[in-house]
């Protein structure tokens, strides 16, 4: 073999990336899925680009490659989809979520409020109501410093106080949601 793997392996890439493409394109659901295999072939030759073997044989020795990769990936997604099936029958047991109402439901006028936050607002209320999560939690959690978290939450709890009473909702410290405390 030469002394320069680089100029070998990128030699090698160009001979045989498109055929290699064709043959995980053909094998796979989607284009996504086939590029994320044809980048894990080649990052397999990358790294053993000593042995792969010279001339075409190298192109036979990457279809070998991606046929693993392939199948690994079955594999993965056949656990992946066993997982969330297995999920999903977990939760539709519980029965928190018998009581779930869909995002197209009326919800009480607190929750109307609620939902006119930013995300921002509505995550970092919802974390420490719903989630019970303190200043050094909640910082842990959104990767910034406690001060900031108390500036947020400040900010959040005096719109969302501000959204009730324009929704003409009273309540002595306007930070009520659905039973527990912001």
């Amino acid at each position: 073999m030469g002394a320069d793997p680089h100029g070998r392996f990128v030699e090698i890439y160009e001979h045989a990336y498109e055929p290699i493409l064709g043959y995980v394109l053909r094998r796979c659901r989607d284009p996504e899925d086939a590029a994320d295999v044809v980048a894990e072939t080649f990052t397999i030759a990358w790294r053993r680009v000593e042995e792969l073997p010279d001339g075409d044989e190298a192109r036979l020795w990457l279809y070998g490659v991606a046929r693993r990769v392939l199948a690994n990936h079955r594999r993965g997604e056949l656990r992946r989809e066993q997982r969330t099936e297995a999920l999903r029958e977990h939760l539709a047991s519980l029965s928190l979520l018998a009581h779930a109402r869909s995002p197209e439901e009326d919800f009480s006028p607190v929750g109307r409020v609620f939902r006119t936050l930013s995300d921002g607002d509505r995550e970092l209320l919802s974390l420490a109501a719903w989630e019970r999560l303190d200043t050094g939690q909640l910082a842990t959690t959104l990767g910034i410093s406690r001060n900031a978290v108390r500036i947020r939450l400040h900010r959040a709890r005096k719109r969302f106080a501000r959204g009730l009473a324009m929704a003409g909702i009273d309540h002595p410290r306007a930070v009520m949601f659905e039973g527990s405390s912001l």
